[in-house]
């Protein structure tokens, strides 16, 4: 493609590099990414890939702004309460950049969209902040082979795994099954320090970058650990469980599954 004057200008610092270069960043403006959930995780993730130039942001989330939200969630400010996150969010990153193009879908996941919403794009994005829909998205993406960036945040750390079907482990291979309702307490209940969903969106959307270029080392196979409190970073080897219910050899879950009927939802 030929670039704008202002393109050039706008990804100078992207085009110098030579893992990316023009052809890379004509890969980025015509990547196609999704996010689930405009939230503590989502704003960074996709304030960066707007910076970056992805052409088109999908953003699905059906909540509503809150003032509690703004202690982290920084696609959305205070003249937005009461605002849909997904129509902020829109609103955030294309006056950012104009080049890009974001697609709202204000619904809730279920097993019966799921598949019709993130089958046009080519990479999806899970910052959710329950377990059914860690789980769904997980399922949908191994089902449609899609890359999955999934990331999750808790007080003061944050865990990040990228999946790449076919080639790696899935989120299942880890962690089978949902923990039961109330083992586990939301943000909500237990607090989050906000910087933390910064630090771990952004890598999150390294991550995505990184996968649209075809660049680098991806966590594929590898369970990131952070803790802010220690600064440390730890990162852990996830084997391809070959009897994973959904990546095994034999696959057992082969029909989404919801599990807000027997796993509590945290918001």
């Amino acid at each position: 493609m030929d670039f704008t004057e202002d393109q050039i200008l706008r990804y100078s610092r992207h085009i110098l590099l030579p893992e990316v270069g023009g052809e890379g960043q004509e890969k980025i403006l015509n990547a196609r990414v999704v996010l689930v959930g405009a939230g503590g995780l989502g704003s960074p993730v996709g304030y960066y890939l707007a910076a970056a130039g992805v052409g088109t942001i999908g953003v699905i989330d059906n909540d509503r702004v809150e003032i509690s939200n703004l202690q982290r969630q920084i696609a959305h400010n205070t003249s937005r309460l009461g605002v849909l996150k997904a129509d902020s969010a829109k609103e955030t990153f294309e006056t950012l950049n104009h080049d890009v193009k974001v697609v709202t879908h204000i619904e809730r996941l279920t097993s019966a969209n799921i598949k019709n919403i993130i089958k046009d794009y080519d990479i999806v994005v899970d910052g959710s902040d329950n377990f059914p829909t860690r789980y769904l998205v997980n399922d949908a993406c191994v089902m449609l082979k899609k890359t999955l960036i999934s990331a999750a945040v808790f007080r003061f750390e944050g865990q990040l795994m990228s999946i790449f079907p076919g080639e790696g482990p899935c989120y299942r291979c880890l962690f089978e099954v949902p923990p039961p309702p109330g083992m586990v307490p939301s943000c909500q209940e237990a607090g989050i320090l906000g910087v933390v969903t910064g630090v771990i969106g952004t890598l999150q959307a390294t991550e995505v970058i990184k996968a649209i270029l075809g660049i680098g080392h991806p966590l594929k196979g590898k369970l990131l650990l952070w803790n802010a409190l220690d600064m440390s970073f730890r990162t852990v080897k996830v084997p391809r469980n070959k009897e994973c219910p959904v990546c095994g050899e034999h696959p057992t879950i082969t029909e989404l599954i919801d599990y807000e009927q027997f796993c509590s939802m945290s918001h």
